[in-house]
């Protein structure tokens, strides 16, 4: 049994084989379902709300600088949902961009600015993947036209110049640099992860960078000088289960979250080292 397991738990159960998960300042977890449900979980895992559902199929979501709304992203609806967080009201943000329509709007980050950028995944085994990016008011563009083998979770590196995105089958991790003036600079490799499925990134206070996998039941840490080693792996698939997005959480931010798409549960990981901030959590 790898180590971490026995300082992982269950956190909250019953959920329909959630994939985006995001941690709200207040210590509420969020996180989707496969049928549109948002779910609200409070601090201890033991109460399940939900509050909105888009009727489609939930991947990726993220909080707003100051979490006045969630981004959601929908395959099923092929858009992106704006939640209001006051109220739980859902509005269209987004269909796509720059004359392009979304077929796989996968994940969300936004920037200290309220830029939103998406992850458009294309399609399976073809690489036509992009990122769109969004301004606080609505509009958006094609920020790198791609082509990524399947772009997937994202993650901005803690001094906010690089654009972290999992690319599922390549399989392995790209970057992109943000240049001064907010479009696309260089695009290069970070590392490769050999017969895997990557799917979601989270950097801790140190630069480490986490890439949990879809498959095998795994995540991996990247640190800055790109030596990779597994961090936690569950080949009973019981704990981790297909897990898919993450996010640094509870009192002190040292508390992996992952979504396992694989069956019904989030799982909490004593991770044993504090995770970077997001601009959802920056007052």
């Amino acid at each position: 049994m790898h180590p971490l397991l026995s300082k992982s738990t269950i956190f909250t159960d019953g959920l329909d084989h959630p994939e985006g998960i995001a941690v709200h300042p207040d210590g509420t977890i969020w996180a989707g379902g496969e049928a549109g449900q948002i779910y609200r979980i409070s601090a201890d895992g033991k109460t399940v709300e939900t509050v909105a559902n888009t009727g489609g199929f939930i991947l990726g979501i993220a909080f707003s600088p100051g979490s006045k709304w969630l981004a959601i992203c929908d395959l099923g609806k092929k858009c992106i949902w704006k939640l209001d967080l006051q109220t739980y009201d859902l509005s269209l943000f987004a269909e796509g961009a720059g004359g392009h329509r979304f077929n796989i709007p996968n994940y969300a980050v936004f920037d200290e600015n309220g830029n939103l950028y998406v992850s458009e995944s294309g399609a399976f085994r073809e690489v036509i993947g992009k990122i769109l990016k969004f301004s606080p008011d609505g509009k958006g563009q094609i920020w790198h036209p791609g082509g990524f083998n399947f772009a997937n979770g994202m993650a901005l590196s803690p001094d906010g110049k690089y654009l972290y995105v999992v690319v599922s089958f390549l399989p392995g991790v790209e970057r992109v640099e943000i240049l001064p003036d907010g479009s696309a600079g260089e695009r290069s490799l970070v590392c490769t992860l050999p017969e895997t499925v990557p799917d979601g990134l989270a950097f801790d206070v140190d630069g480490n960078l986490y890439v949990s996998c879809y498959a095998p039941n795994r995540i991996y840490k990247v640190t800055p000088g790109v030596e990779v080693t597994v961090f936690m792996d569950d080949w009973e698939a019981h704990t981790l289960s297909n897990p898919t997005n993450m996010a640094f959480g509870g009192p002190n931010l040292d508390q992996l979250f992952t979504a396992n798409i694989g069956r019904w549960h989030l799982t909490k990981i004593d991770a044993g080292v504090k995770g970077h901030a997001l601009p959802s959590h920056v007052r």
